[in-house]
């Protein structure tokens, strides 16, 4: 059965989407990118045009689930509500459509992509490039950061699929099992 996964990577100045197709235990990419919204003037209407993009991408690409990531508690208080904002907008998008939310923390995306949780934004783009098989990574890494939502929430869903335990990471058992990894 295939299955359709929208990730988001939710925020106030550059908002990272990306669609994933999934059948069995393999996914591939079928769009990724962000919202620029440095130049809006102010946060009410950044808000609008989240909900607005989201709104569009659902009705464009029929996805399924959402898998978003969720806002990490930092220093700035601010900094933190205004992302949370964001990324209720866009789970109120997913409600409008009936679809499903899942959130990740950003260090359980990390791990599942890369197998370490402090992994660098680099890093899991570059794993992500890797596994599925893309060009290059985009412009902005809020793009492959909501991929990697999206593939988390992938590899939640199909359950482990790794039967050698002595693997220690993802990249370890693509190492050692290149038959299991498309290309």
């Amino acid at each position: 059965m295939k299955t359709r996964i929208l990730g988001i990577d939710p925020g106030t100045n550059v908002l990272g989407y990306s669609i994933l197709d999934c059948e069995g235990n393999h996914a591939s990419v079928v769009v990724m990118g962000v919202l620029e919204l440095k130049d809006l003037p102010d946060h009410y209407a950044k808000l609008k045009k989240i909900y607005d993009r989201i709104m569009s991408i659902i009705d464009e690409f029929k996805p399924q689930q959402l898998a978003i990531e969720a806002p990490f508690f930092g220093k700035n208080v601010q900094s933190m509500l205004k992302l949370g904002r964001a990324q209720g907008v866009c789970m109120a998008a997913a409600v409008a459509h009936d679809m499903p939310i899942t959130e990740y923390a950003p260090l359980r995306i990390k791990q599942a992509i890369t197998g370490h949780g402090d992994a660098a934004k680099e890093q899991v783009a570059s794993m992500l490039q890797k596994m599925l098989h893309f060009e290059s990574a985009p412009k902005y890494l809020d793009a492959t950061d909501a991929l990697g939502a999206a593939y988390c929430h992938f590899l939640q869903i199909t359950g482990p699929v790794m039967t050698d335990k002595s693997c220690k990471s993802w990249k370890d058992f693509i190492s050692k099992n290149p038959g299991r990894v498309s290309k």
